[in-house]
């Protein structure tokens, strides 16, 4: 389809929908009303048929940060968000809030692909919980040879 056929339809739509909302017996609308109501229909139609195209205006949209990139990775404790300028130990769900992935958190502040998503510290911790806990932790050499013991005795009788 092409725009033109876009904007007959998101017309003729709301013209339908118009006529329909008048035809109900419980809707009182004055004359001049009317046309506002029909104007305020095509819109939000329009709008919501993307007859009023929003990607061109996103893809020229200029997004300023609140901090610096140097900035939003001075502490250790926290990573400062390039959109609110509020510290963050990690930034992943805040970047789910605001309807971003990291690709496009990076892309939109022209951030490095390396750039950090946790705060090194909160990091730091996390992996010496793991380490603590056995994470990622091969068997010893001396259980394995335990283990290939058990199974050599069991099979020999």
């Amino acid at each position: 389809m092409t725009t033109t056929e876009d904007s007959v339809n998101a017309v003729e739509l709301a013209a339908d929908l118009t006529i329909a909302w008048l035809s109900n017996p419980n809707t009182r609308a004055t004359v001049e009303e009317v046309p506002a109501f029909l104007q305020s229909m095509h819109a939000a139609i329009a709008g919501l048929s993307g007859a009023a195209s929003d990607a061109p205006a996103e893809a020229g949209e200029t997004f300023t940060p609140a901090v610096s990139a140097r900035r939003s990775l001075a502490s250790p404790e926290h990573i400062i968000s390039l959109i609110d300028g509020k510290p963050y130990k990690t930034l992943r769900r805040h970047l789910s809030n605001h309807g971003l992935t990291p690709e496009e958190y990076r892309t939109r502040y022209n951030l490095k692909p390396d750039y950090p998503m946790v705060a090194p510290a909160y990091s730091e911790r996390r992996r010496a919980m793991a380490k603590t806990i056995g994470l990622g932790r091969k068997t010893s050499k001396p259980r394995r040879q335990k283990i290939t013991a058990n199974l050599a005795n069991k099979s020999a009788t």
